[in-house]
């Protein structure tokens, strides 16, 4: 029996790991966060937390983003293999 794993949030990655988005939790992703390039397949290097958690300071395609914790937890992501880590 296979079993369903909860899915990986973007608030839920510690400062320093990249992942690739996945997809979205809802179906009406604000147009802001598609508009800032946090599309499926762009990776996302989290660089560090504010100190109470929010916001989370982001880095995707080149730039630096603030994103709230309750617009990251809209993100779904996946872990980076090593054959996919770009330099």
């Amino acid at each position: 029996m296979k079993s369903e794993l909860a899915p990986l949030l973007l608030s839920h990655i510690k400062p320093g790991n990249r992942v690739i988005i996945a997809s979205y939790t809802a179906h009406d992703v604000p147009l802001k966060m598609l508009e800032m390039g946090l599309l499926p397949g762009n990776e996302i290097l989290v660089k560090r937390f504010a100190p109470m958690l929010d916001p989370i300071h982001v880095e995707v395609g080149g730039y630096d983003l603030a994103l709230r914790r309750e617009e990251a937890a809209l993100i779904v992501v996946r872990e980076i293999e090593i054959s996919e880590v770009s330099v």
